[in-house]
């Protein structure tokens, strides 16, 4: 199984366009690297790519990315379709970047296929898509050899949806456990996670390598890095640090390679020569950058 990491920043990217905070300056000179919003792609035999959500930097991405490229027909793309995780601007924007692909298959939960009916609808015009439930018994096979399952990891509801009612129920946010047959190597990938769960420590018991939410290094990180006076900044995110940070619990998890992504503009991690990356990296968590390729 090939993994290419397409972006690993939060939302809004890094750095942000409408933040002078420490690290987007330290972006914007050249001192640290630029990174765009989270998405991944994954394949089981080189040829048919999955993506792992839709980034609104998906164009960018897709083009950084050689593997991706269409050809060799003059409409052909390796791309066979999408896994979404929830329905997070941020995580489903780029769907619109694939308009006029047809054949393409999206994944995800009931409550995000139900909150996307009117982006559904808009690009079926261009080329009809198949939608399918990423919760249905078994999990399903990809083509390329990969057998995915979905698991609820929070309830997260995105913002623009908030307001509506009736709003769908169940499982808003999810992680994939991706295993590829031939090799047996398992990825789990969890970009959002809102609450650790005996049922995540299983997963990362059994995977090869974990990507997993690094939105937030504190709980308190947006109030001190932009004087927001945020006091809920890491709702739906679990910190990296704190009694109940992921650091510790991916701790109890020494035989994967444990990889942080989704970083938020505000994160001290986006510096390697920080101490919280020193700290991270002693207890054998990762940080890489955008396009960064792993092989399980």
């Amino acid at each position: 199984m090939r993994v290419v990491l397409l972006g690993t920043a939060a939302g809004g990217g890094f750095p942000q366009w409408n933040c002078a905070c420490a690290l987007c300056a330290a972006a914007r000179e050249g001192r640290l690297p630029s990174r765009t919003q989270e998405c991944a792609a994954v394949t089981g035999n080189g040829r048919d790519w999955w993506l792992l959500n839709a980034s609104p930097d998906l164009r960018t991405q897709l083009t950084a990315t050689p593997a991706l490229w269409p050809g060799p027909g003059p409409r052909d793309t390796p791309l066979r379709g999408v896994l979404l995780t929830d329905a997070e601007a941020d995580h489903v924007t780029g769907l619109g970047e694939l308009r006029g692909a047809a054949g393409l298959k999206v994944y995800a939960a009931p409550p995000v296929r139900a909150a996307l009916a009117p982006v559904r609808a808009a690009l079926d015009r261009y080329a009809p898509w198949e939608w399918a439930d990423t919760l249905a018994d078994g999990g399903f096979v990809l083509a390329g050899g990969l057998v995915v399952t979905a698991h609820p990891v929070g309830a997260k509801i995105p913002k623009y949806i908030a307001a509506q009612a009736p709003r769908p129920v169940g499982p808003w946010v999810t992680a994939y456990r991706v295993e590829d047959l031939a090799s047996g190597g398992v990825l789990v990938y969890a970009p959002c996670v809102g609450a650790w769960s005996a049922e995540l420590d299983e997963l990362c018991a059994e995977a090869d390598c974990v990507l997993l939410d690094g939105t937030f290094y504190a709980a308190d990180e947006m109030g001190t890095a932009v004087r927001s006076g945020a006091g809920q900044a890491a709702m739906g995110h679990l910190p990296v640090t704190g009694p109940d940070g992921t650091l510790a619990a991916l701790a109890r998890h020494p035989g994967a390679r444990r990889i942080y992504t989704h970083l938020n503009n505000t994160n001290p991690l986006l510096d390697p020569s920080s101490p919280a990356r020193a700290r991270a990296a002693g207890n054998g968590a990762e940080v890489l950058d955008d396009g960064a390729e792993l092989l399980l």
